[in-house]
Formats: C-alpha cells, structure tokens, sequence
C-alpha cells in the first residue's frame, strides 16, 4: 500500500503559525543498545492537543518518555521553549512540564485533596510555607477536573474515572505550560475513557498544551486537534485527524483494511475496520 507522499512529509500549517513549545530535533532514542528510532524530529503545536498514535512498539511510549526526559537521546536534541531540557534542574523542569504516567499509585490512606496538593511540590523551596497561590491552585485544578466534592475522600475510596481525573489534577496543580499523558484512558472502561477524553478537549479548549498516547484511532479522530502516526520508530503523517486519518495511512501503518466516513455525531473521521468476513458490497434488496 502506498501512502500519498503528504502524509509522510506533511508539516502543518498549526505547527508553523503557532510555534512549537515542545519539539524533538534529530534524536535517536531507545532503550540500552536498541535504538527505537533515529533522527527523529517532532514538533508539539503550542496550544494543541496532540495525540500519538501507531502500532504496538512502535515508538509512540517511547517519544513522549524522551519528551518528559525519563529517556536521554543517544543523538539530539529534545527542546522545550527553544531550550535544551537536559540543562534544566529537576524542579524547573517539573514547573514548566506535567506528566502524568500509564500506571500511578497513591500512597495508602492519602486524601484527595492532599495528593492534589503534591503538584504543588516544584514550587515549593526548602523554607517556603504553604502559599495563598498553592491552595488557589489546588482549588483551581479541583474545579477544571470537577473533583472539588471529593477533597476529603481517600483516594483508595474512589472509582477508576475518579481516580483518574484526581491525578489530572495533581498535574494541573503543577501550573505547568505543557502536559504529557502516557495512555491515559488504560484500564478504564469506555464510559470513564470518554469522561477523561471530555476532561481533556476541556482543557485544551481552555488553552492547556495537551499531549497524549493513545490506542484508540476514533477517539483521536474525536478529541485530538492535531495527530503524529508512528510505525517503525518513524513519524508516516501528522496534522489534524482528518489530514491523518484516511483508509490509506491506516491501512499502511496498522496493516488493517478499512473504510473511513464522517463522525455523523462530530464530522471528525471515523474508522470501520474491514473483517475477513466482511464485504464492501451493497446488501440485497429484501
């Protein structure tokens, strides 16, 4: 299957116009001695709510890890705001950049509001006391997660959605300029992944620089504003969801045959995957 060659060389327009705040310049990136991917340059628009999609081991997980800096480039650069991260201290980078990993576990027995607070830690020095700023940014990341009511539970206490708009707000509440979310929606059941995926185009609207791993082609083709399809550790496509995903990048990326209509609830694409047992033919007239 050949891919339209703007797929594979697009650059998009929101990339150019709005600056990238977070970006990769010709890294090569891996684990020990394998190299996942070689000089691999990515831009994050600022504003956007990027989500990074492809195969299994392909490279997507890989990226964001050499974004949030948990992986050194052998070669390259990872920059952020024009800067190179790895000259930044530990907690200016924790003020300018939020992550929020696959798997998160709280201490036993912590309330929520108190494991909120704990984004408050890259501001804190080694004298400073508990701020009027720090409790208005608990507060404030209590409200844009909708988590206010639950201050007082245990986390131990809540349901997995529940558990997951707590740690967003842990995050927020780091008041960072960008976002890392590392398969976000894992473990949830479709219900709660739509209610987190809702949260997410909420901030984003709110102009929160969102950047995400995702599964899911629909729900990318749903919530994300701008799309990087991996495969191979190499970028084939990014730009918006309609740009990215179309019958012919999917089929080349995640070898599967489908057909790609409209959303009729969003207009955003939508993929039908096609079965061995499926036909493209018309049904017979009953």
């Amino acid at each position: 299957m050949n891919v339209p060659s703007h797929a594979t060389t697009h650059t998009d327009a929101a990339s150019t116009e709005a600056g990238a705040k977070l970006r990769t310049d010709a890294v090569s990136i891996g684990y020990d001695r394998r190299v996942i991917s070689s000089e691999l340059s990515v831009e994050i628009p600022d504003g956007s709510f990027t989500v990074i999609v492809g195969p299994n081991a392909c490279g997507k997980s890989t990226l964001l890890r050499s974004l949030a800096r948990l992986i050194t480039p052998s070669e390259g650069t990872v920059l952020l705001d024009g800067g190179d991260i790895a000259k930044l201290g530990t907690k200016e980078l924790a003020r300018r950049l939020g992550l929020l990993p696959q798997t998160s576990i709280a201490p036993d027995g912590i309330r929520v509001a108190d494991l909120v607070a704990r984004g408050r830690y890259p501001h804190q020095g080694l004298f400073t006391r508990w701020s009027a700023a720090d409790e208005a940014a608990v507060s404030a990341a209590l409200a844009a997660t909708k988590t206010t009511e639950l201050a007082d539970r245990l986390v131990e206490e809540l349901s997995g959605g529940q558990r997951q708009r707590v740690w967003v707000a842990m995050v927020l509440a780091q008041e960072t300029g960008a976002v890392l979310l590392d398969e976000p929606t894992t473990y949830l059941d479709i219900a709660h992944q739509i209610d987190v995926l809702e949260l997410f185009r909420d901030l984003n609207q709110g102009g929160q620089t969102l950047v995400a791993v995702l599964h899911d082609l629909n729900h990318a083709a749903r919530y994300a504003t701008h799309v990087i399809a991996m495969k191979d550790g190499a970028v084939r496509a990014s730009g918006t969801p309609t740009e990215v995903i179309t019958e012919e990048l999917v089929e080349d990326v995640f070898s599967l045959p489908c057909r790609v209509i409209t959303d009729p609830v969003t207009g955003s694409p939508l993929v039908i995957p096609l079965g061995r047992s499926t036909t493209t033919e018309a049904p017979a007239a009953p």
